[in-house]
């Protein structure tokens, strides 16, 4: 397998008036297609920003990011939104879904900004939702839905427009157990079955287990890997 995200030397840094903050300290991380990887460690190391740098949220002060062969931290801000729309699916740790529209409707919110019909746009709705196992409740309001019910919502929008890759930000942390073990088994299933690389922070060791590799950041440095 080739690899479909290549962080090279990415250090990040942020300013708090004239005082430069280092977050990130020359990150090099290579993930092949098709890989499930977990990245843990404590708050403030750096996790989230090396997962929205990967997914194009954020750029690196220095360094380049190459995910599936094009140096995201060289495009323009519409050509990266543009880019993010067709490759990243996100996964949120709170859901995000909007509460005045229904879980079709939710799901359905990434295609209005593709030229597929409505017809089209149907056909995708229902595979994702089909694939969480939510055809009957398409019509249901998130406040109708359990919490693990409304992040199955939120990962079938992730995967509608059909991402490359899938990021996850605690998408366990606000479920209870058995609603989060449904969530893991999903997400396994969409990385085996689907092939979807995923990449996905959690302070949760038994979340990290269902990955094939977990690697740990401290302090803004990479520290180790463990298979």
């Amino acid at each position: 397998m080739s690899d479909i995200i290549q962080v090279q030397n990415v250090y990040k840094s942020y300013w708090r008036d004239s005082i430069e903050i280092p977050v990130l300290h020359n990150i090099t991380l290579n993930i092949e297609h098709g890989e499930f990887l977990a990245l843990m460690g404590p708050s403030g190391s750096g996790k989230t920003t090396l997962l929205n740098l990967i997914s194009g949220i954020d750029k690196p002060s220095k360094g380049e990011l190459l995910i599936n062969g094009t140096d995201i931290s060289k495009l323009g801000e519409s050509a990266l939104a543009k880019w993010r729309s067709s490759n990243i699916g996100f996964v949120f740790q709170f859901y995000n879904l909007i509460p005045v529209l229904t879980a079709y409707e939710n799901v359905e919110l990434p295609l209005l900004l593709t030229k597929l019909s409505k017809a089209e746009r149907r056909q995708h709705v229902e595979t994702a939702l089909n694939i969480v196992g939510l055809s009957d409740r398409m019509d249901h309001y998130p406040k109708q839905l359990s919490g693990g019910q409304e992040q199955r919502v939120a990962i079938a929008r992730a995967i509608v427009t059909d991402p490359i890759i899938l990021v996850a930000d605690e998408p366990t942390g606000d479920l209870d157990k058995n609603s989060a073990g449904e969530i893991l088994v999903l997400m396994e299933r969409l990385n085996k079955e689907f092939n979807k690389t995923i990449l996905m922070v959690t302070h949760d060791p038994h979340a990290a287990s269902k990955a094939h590799i977990v690697r740990h950041l401290e302090k803004g440095d990479l520290i180790q890997e463990t298979v």
